[in-house]
């Protein structure tokens, strides 16, 4: 079978195409015949590293995707070859990512893909949904999974409304009854952003946001859901209704964040620093379950017409895929590893 393969860490250069065996699923496990695999900014992050470091194992990489399931080994229950899932978490913590025509990963981390949608819908969700559930569900006194109405009578900001995270988060918490506020930098985001399902739409480079927001929220937001927040904490801290929370889930390396403590202790502000890959198991779980139920209402798509433009390339470039990312492409980046039928 065709992978991408990196034995050390460093530029996308170092993401070669190998042939390499077919591996049996073993107890508990199923091979997957990919069709799409996501790439995220975590993905080209652990390949790039600190610095050039050889590793002490070949690693493909990417942690999202969606395909068929080939073969279904031993214990395992509810699977079949030819059923469609979607995958999460693959290359977290070993060295077998989705950048490959097959994969083996534990059944818990195949999830039934419905079939009216996509594979390219299956391989956006993993990393974006997931996290966007936990962000969502981080307030003190709010629900612990999503669902229909769960967020009734609550107001959510989300910074940054066009990405894949942000995009995520409009559509789940639009899904479970919130009021969705959003911030772009452009016309085009602002559209994206529309498509996606938010309520109010913000340019933060030409709108007064405080005002913008007051509009919508008079005693502040419940929830932030922030793409940036050593840039946002001031804002973030005005808009807040006592008692909120920030959920905070991007950084880049060695970034760090002065909180202006006074101020968050008057209005007993939650900050909620979010890692999909090492939330509890349960929490993993109850995001996993609400992202089935929301995929199955139709609640969760992409594409432009939806808000997540796609940007695609072969398996042989995945280096490029890479570098789209890295660089800040709109919407959701995807590899085509193989034909769905």
């Amino acid at each position: 079978m065709k992978a991408i393969v990196y034995e050390a860490t460093g530029p996308s250069s170092v993401l070669t195409l190998r042939d390499r065996p077919l591996t049996d699923p073993g107890q508990g496990e199923v091979r997957v015949r990919l069709v799409v695999s996501g790439v995220n900014p975590t993905d080209w992050k652990s390949r790039a590293g600190s610095g050039s470091k050889n590793l002490d194992a070949p690693k493909v990489p990417n942690q999202d995707g969606a395909g068929v399931i080939d073969q279904v080994g031993p214990g395992v229950a509810g699977f079949n070859p030819g059923d469609r899932v979607w995958l999460w978490d693959v290359a977290w913590a070993g060295s077998e990512g989705t950048a490959q025509e097959y994969v083996v990963v534990p059944a818990s981390k195949a999830v039934a893909l419905p079939d009216p949608e996509s594979f390219d819908t299956g391989a956006s969700l993993g990393i974006p949904a997931l996290t966007a559930h936990r962000a969502l569900t981080s307030n003190e006194d709010g629900p612990a999974r999503l669902s229909p109405g769960a967020l009734a009578g609550r107001t959510v900001l989300v910074t940054g409304g066009a990405g894949a995270v942000g995009h995520a988060a409009i559509q789940l918490a639009r899904w479970a009854g919130a009021t969705v506020i959003t911030t772009v930098s452009g016309d085009r985001k602002a559209e994206l952003a529309r498509r996606a399902g938010a309520g109010k739409v913000i340019n933060y480079r030409t709108d007064d946001v405080a005002r913008a927001v007051r509009e919508v929220a008079p005693t502040g937001v419940d929830t932030i859901v922030d793409v940036n927040a050593p840039a946002n904490i001031e804002a973030d801290l005005d808009l807040l209704k006592p008692g909120g929370t920030i959920a905070i889930y991007a950084a880049s390396p060695g970034e760090s964040l002065t909180v202006p403590i006074r101020e968050s202790m008057t209005r007993n502000v939650r900050y909620q620093f979010i890692l999909t890959y090492t939330v509890t198991d349960e929490q993993k779980q109850h995001a996993v379950a609400a992202v089935t139920q929301a995929l199955a209402a139709g609640a969760l798509r992409v594409g432009e017409e939806h808000g997540l433009p796609l940007t695609r390339f072969p398996l042989e470039q995945t280096p490029a895929a890479h570098d789209a990312v890295e660089r800040g492409t709109v919407g959701k980046v995807l590899i085509d590893v193989a034909p769905a039928a």
